[in-house]
């Protein structure tokens, strides 16, 4: 029986335009970087990087962060890809569906780390403000999920179960038509959303660098996956009979927990500036508008026009004087 406050799953997963398909999970995945991409941006900003130097770090770390997902899913389900008279192909196939976060993670730190060393922007400078935007994006990929029909959990029968229908080729054989499933895709929207929350709240409180904000993200994250983790029902490689998700969600609290210990016993104080040392950049606004308009408010220019004015007036009043006298003259109007 379908509960009053279930939660139906899409009817469409994909839509045609011409001759293209596009599948929403894919507009989904893109809405998040492109969030996460502005918000990471302002967040540099403020820290004193030239405004877009994300673009040219994002454009290392967004590639390798899709071949690191794909990579990862695909060695988590070797059943789906390696088998006899398998296409290995399909293993290259990521428009089917299949990318894991904790991959993407990985490959695109690698890809950010490169970025950085191009631009000059500290790494860990550029890991703290992409943490929030992370969490950010996450959440518009578990959306996608929703919409696929996709990384449900265990059967319930809380009120806002999942209604899957009963052809997804995913539903537990033996289970009637009409059960209801555990929306763990909502449940780490909302955890993701918090996150965003918290995390904000504390870099503004606190103010964290060296990485520490990026820890605190690695360990929110984690926690949140060794939950839903547990609840999920879709195929998996299970180690020690643990799901190989749940070990990277302990390892990622882990390696969160060790950042912020290293990094707090390795830099007292904070960051210097969002640059390495030798490759600042110089806001050219900034000269102009000291010269050209912080100045003029502060009445230096004026002055200085007016003491060229009695400087010349003074000189020609004064020709037949001594020199000493004009000296004397010229001193006192500057004064």
């Amino acid at each position: 029986m379908i509960a009053p406050f279930s939660i139906p799953s899409p009817d469409i997963s994909s839509f045609s335009v011409g001759p293209f398909t596009v599948h929403i999970y894919a507009l989904c995945i893109i809405a998040g970087i492109i969030v996460a991409t502005i918000l990471t941006s302002r967040r540099l900003t403020k820290r004193g990087a030239e405004p877009g130097i994300v673009l040219d770090i994002i454009l290392w770390a967004i590639p390798l962060g899709i071949i690191g997902a794909r990579i990862f899913h695909v060695l988590t389900h070797p059943g789906d890809y390696f088998y006899p008279g398998a296409d290995l192909l399909r293993t290259l196939y990521i428009w089917e569906g299949g990318i894991a976060i904790f991959g993407s993670l990985l490959g695109g730190a690698v890809g950010a780390y490169i970025g950085c060393r191009m631009t000059g922007i500290r790494f860990w400078t550029f890991a703290d403000a992409l943490a929030p935007g992370l969490l950010l994006a996450q959440a518009f990929g578990r959306l996608g999920n929703y919409f696929n029909k996709e990384l449900y959990g265990l059967p319930t029968d809380l009120p806002w179960g999942l209604e899957i229908p009963a052809s997804n080729p995913a539903f537990p054989i033996g289970l009637p038509s009409d059960t209801l499933f555990q929306p763990t895709f909502l449940y780490e929207i909302l955890w993701n959303l918090l996150g965003v929350a918290v995390i904000l709240w504390i870099g503004h409180r606190f103010n964290p660098q060296w990485g520490r904000l990026f820890g605190v993200y690695l360990i929110w994250y984690g926690a949140g996956r060794t939950v839903w983790e547990t609840i999920r029902i879709d195929p998996s490689e299970y180690l020690f009979g643990i799901r190989a998700n749940v070990w990277a969600a302990i390892l990622a609290i882990v390696v969160g927990i060790a950042i912020i210990v290293i990094q707090s016993r390795r830099h007292a104080g904070g960051e210097p500036s969002a640059y390495v040392d030798g490759r600042a950049w110089t806001d050219p606004k900034a000269a102009v508008d000291f010269y050209d308009t912080d100045a003029e408010n502060l009445g230096l220019r004026s002055a200085s026009a007016d003491n060229d004015a009695d400087g010349a007036d003074s000189t020609a009043s004064s020709a037949p004087e001594s020199e000493a006298t004009v000296a004397t003259s010229r001193t006192g109007s500057t004064s």
